[in-house]
């Protein structure tokens, strides 16, 4: 696990798997976040939120950009491992028995369709629709006992950022077994009846972002803007962060 941009990076894939595999046998659960440009400049901004993503496992990078920016400034090397990638690992790995909780019933339907293609074990498992409410008004106690009585390992949460990762981490203390991984707009990529994602040229590109916003222009726009807005000050204060640990390892 590495720190950049002060959240915490897991970028190496078979280290995720790894540690999702050692986490699972023991007492009470855990999360991942599935880092975007969105999570990162909302943790950048918002200190309560940066330490909610910090509280669990660890994030994996979402973000094409991200890699790019700790290369300008630290001369490393990572690569993205985007939440569609991670989810179609996971499912296509039948390792664990799986719960799918957010979204509308329809695109969960869609989704559960696509992927038992991928996985059969996926038709016998739980695809339950959230209702639309604010973070702090579900029903966490309850959520709970509904995931612990299914028996699932891997918990599939798409709410939308911040919202996500707020849900798995005010779930956390009340689910005993399993490790929550929010992945977002992903059930409405693979569920067949809503958006899907962006051709993989764009992706390999760095242009995910053109076809997001061709697709929700207002949404994505003021995203986007939020983070042009901030990556200046974002760069500088990690380049001042390697500084400062610069000298002080030169002392």
């Amino acid at each position: 696990m590495e720190t950049y941009f002060k959240l915490n990076y897991e970028f190496d894939r078979d280290a995720v798997h790894r540690s999702i595999a050692e986490r699972l046998p023991q007492p009470g659960s855990d999360y991942i976040c599935v880092a975007d440009g969105v999570i990162l400049n909302n943790a950048f901004r918002d200190e309560n939120y940066r330490r909610v993503v910090n509280d669990g496992m660890f994030a994996i990078c979402d973000s094409s950009y991200v890699p790019l920016y700790i290369k300008w400034i630290y001369g490393r090397r990572f690569g993205q491992y985007s939440g569609s990638q991670i989810f179609e690992d996971i499912v296509r790995s039948r390792r664990y028995r799986m719960i799918f909780l957010g979204t509308q019933q329809p695109t969960l339907d869609g989704l559960q369709r696509t992927i038992a293609a991928w996985n059969p074990d996926v038709e016998s498992m739980t695809f339950h629709e959230l209702p639309f409410r604010a973070v702090d008004e579900f029903d966490y106690p309850a959520i709970a006992r509904m995931i612990e009585e299914d028996g699932a390992d891997i918990v599939w949460v798409a709410l939308g950022a911040p919202k996500q990762e707020q849900f798995m981490h005010r779930l956390k203390p009340h689910l005993k077994h399993g490790v929550a991984i929010a992945v977002g707009a992903v059930f409405k990529f693979f569920s067949g009846v809503e958006a899907k994602r962006a051709p993989q040229w764009m992706v390999d590109s760095h242009l995910e972002f053109v076809y997001r916003l061709s697709r929700e222009p207002k949404k994505q726009f003021a995203r986007c803007r939020g983070i042009v807005e901030s990556l200046p000050r974002l760069l500088y204060s990690e380049w001042r962060a390697k500084r400062s640990r610069e000298k002080e390892q030169s002392k």
